[in-house]
């Protein structure tokens, strides 16, 4: 594999470098050339990271899903949660990964 560095990139910098590769070849190519990849990835994985961890508390907040329930009830906490973690995941992936 040419771009070694890849598998050291989060989670969101290696779907996003999945998407190009499968969309815009052509655009990773410049990338590798410029010498620009490496740090472009990076700075997406962090970006999309910071993005996926804000939508989760500002969507636990404006639901109301706190310690208070994870103490009172911890299977709707998960259950809220994970539909949660479920939505700020798309939103990344459609707003950041795959644009």
């Amino acid at each position: 594999m040419k771009d070694e560095f890849v598998k050291n990139i989060g989670v969101w910098g290696q779907r996003h470098y999945a998407y190009l590769k499968k969309h815009s070849p052509t655009v990773i190519n410049v990338m590798r050339m410029k010498g620009t990849l490496e740090q472009y990835l990076k700075d997406i994985d962090k970006d999309a990271k910071d993005m996926f961890d804000k939508l989760v508390k500002q969507l636990a907040d404006s639901e109301g899903i706190n310690e208070e329930l994870k103490s009172a009830n911890e299977i709707d906490w998960i259950r809220s949660i994970n539909s949660i973690r479920n939505r700020a995941e798309e939103i990344v992936l459609s707003e950041v990964i795959y644009n």
